[in-house]
């Protein structure tokens, strides 16, 4: 009988945990210590939630993960490419500005308490975002009509309360690690980015409107883009 973990299911594990390292290793750069317990924590979450995420994603939807690593196509749309040049170094620039601000300089610390709701905003992000790709075989990295991968509107799951619920879950996590961090100033970037990802929701939106067949009549029915009962 075969013992020991398949060659597929060990690149499913080591893929997410080395990015999810790396993205975390831009936060202790910038604290410039390893001595840093809320560094830690915040590790120890941001690489566990994202290994067991990448897990459920591969067994739950096969070959998303494959699609998603693809980023840009040559399809994808140019707002979106926009909305990418300005948004990857932002996010990039997010946790070394949580570890100066946190642990090198102190400008806005934020009290120790804020690590339980910061807790909390980031699994829940990370359960809708998950969730979201369970269900949605299309959703890809980038804002394309997916014609090559018989694209179709999704109505289940996330979809009966919000139309992009992936983003959803995006914006959730992203405060959630800068309270786990204690930064205050870390919330500065991450106002940037939840304007981008609305300008990306309203473009994305109209765009699926005009071009993804049933997209409309969908709409129709799940009023809302972002935020139920608001927009």
């Amino acid at each position: 009988m075969a013992t020991g973990l398949s060659p597929g299911l060990v690149r499913a594990l080591i893929k997410p945990a080395v990015g999810s390292a790396f993205y975390v290793a831009l936060a202790f750069l910038g604290a410039g210590s390893l001595d840093w317990n809320r560094g830690w924590l915040y590790a120890a979450v941001f690489v566990g939630v994202s290994v067991a995420g990448s897990l459920i994603v591969r067994f739950a939807s096969p070959g998303l993960l494959e699609e998603r690593a693809k980023g840009i196509r040559k399809d994808t749309k140019p707002f979106d490419r926009l909305f990418y040049a300005l948004f990857l170094p932002v996010v990039l620039f997010y946790p070394f500005l949580a570890g100066l601000d946190a642990e090198r300089f102190s400008w806005a610390p934020l009290p120790w308490w804020t690590i339980y709701p910061g807790v909390l905003c980031f699994l829940a992000g990370s359960l809708i975002t998950t969730w979201t790709m369970v269900v949605n075989r299309h959703a890809e990295t980038t804002v394309r009509i997916q014609s090559d991968r018989s694209h179709a509107v999704v109505t289940n799951g996330p979809y009966t309360v919000v139309r992009h619920p992936m983003y959803v879950g995006t914006l959730l996590g992203l405060p959630g690690a800068a309270l786990m961090l204690g930064s205050g100033w870390a919330l500065l970037p991450m106002a940037l980015i939840m304007m981008l990802f609305v300008w990306r929701t309203a473009r994305e939106d109209r765009a699926l409107r005009q071009e993804l067949a049933g997209y409309e009549d969908y709409a129709a029915i799940t009023h809302h883009r972002l935020v139920p009962g608001l927009w």
